[in-house]
């Protein structure tokens, strides 16, 4: 199958694209490499340097590669900068959807959008929250999101087209960018081998669904491999706080961590877990990483000096 990852560059893009060429893909990236690196890429991987806001230079990458599927990855994943800047935010995961999505009907190409579970279901949602839970997002990330997915849903409607949304979880593991609160794994594996305190804002109950990239991967490769248009749910289904992370990361590491307490983030999700049901039924597929393990391979690659490959 001929591939093209948009932010392909990037944290889980780049997995992404190992995990097609493994198998014997033609993989092609287009990246407009903002946080993206090329060193991370197989030197077999062709890579386009644009951005799915320009829908002039996306479409030529698109013509060039002639792709079969395209798995959209890029996007603005900042929450607090989606908060400083909604109307960037929008450009980048709406509009650039949109021009996607536009250069995936003129290419006869399916899509796979990578969107968000964990921004998406907002504070009142049923845990675990299942496709079918109201999305009520607390920022305009998630709210750019949802808005992207309802255009993918208008393309099916509209052009008989079987596109479809992987709804991840807070995804950790190798290569990520220790920034944010998606980043907390890798950044607290880098205070646990300096030996210092992370700092955990609030009193550390908050809970997400940490699902490792190698599992996100294979969960886009499940979907491609599918002909059915669907909403899934991607994580592990189970609600881990930050604390138990924390002791999680000691435990793996065999590092005493002893973390330091700041203020609660205003409009921080309490809570946040995934039902992974419908993606198990309708794809066979299930998260096969345990925490302790992902920990274990996230600090080994902190520990080796964070290399690209």
């Amino acid at each position: 199958m001929r591939i093209l990852v948009t932010g392909g560059a990037g944290f889980i893009g780049s997995h992404l694209t190992d995990a097609f060429l493994a198998r014997g893909d033609e993989v092609a990236v287009l990246d407009d490499l903002s946080s993206g690196r090329l060193t991370r890429l197989d030197p077999r991987v062709a890579a386009h340097r644009a951005s799915v806001a320009d829908p002039g230079a996306l479409a030529a990458v698109v013509a060039r590669v002639r792709p079969q599927l395209i798995c959209h990855l890029a996007a603005q994943i900042d929450v607090r900068a989606s908060v400083a800047d909604p109307a960037g935010d929008a450009q980048t995961n709406v509009i650039g959807t949109i021009n996607v999505l536009e250069a995936a009907r003129v290419a006869g190409a399916r899509v796979l959008f990578a969107s968000t579970g964990g921004a998406l279901y907002g504070k009142d949602a049923v845990i675990p929250s299942d496709e079918d839970q109201r999305p009520e997002p607390e920022a305009p990330y998630g709210t750019a999101k949802y808005c992207a997915e309802q255009y993918i849903g208008l393309s099916n409607r509209l052009h008989g087209t079987t596109h479809s949304v992987l709804r991840l979880g807070n995804v950790y593991g190798p290569r990520q960018d220790p920034a944010g609160e998606a980043g907390v794994v890798a950044i607290f594996c880098g205070k646990a081998m300096r030996e210092e305190r992370p700092v955990i804002y609030g009193d550390g109950t908050q809970t997400r669904d940490y699902v490792y990239v190698g599992d996100v991967a294979t969960a886009f490769l499940a979907a491609a491999d599918s002909s059915i248009a669907g909403v899934w749910n991607i994580g592990t289904g189970v609600e881990t706080s930050i604390l138990t992370l924390a002791d999680v990361i000691g435990q793996v590491t065999g590092r005493s961590i002893e973390p330091e307490f700041g203020p609660a983030r205003p409009g921080e999700l309490r809570r946040s877990a995934l039902d992974v049901a419908r993606v198990a039924g309708q794809l066979g597929w299930k998260a096969a990483t345990s925490l302790s393990e992902g920990v274990a391979s996230t600090f080994a690659w902190v520990r080796d000096g964070g290399p690209d490959r």
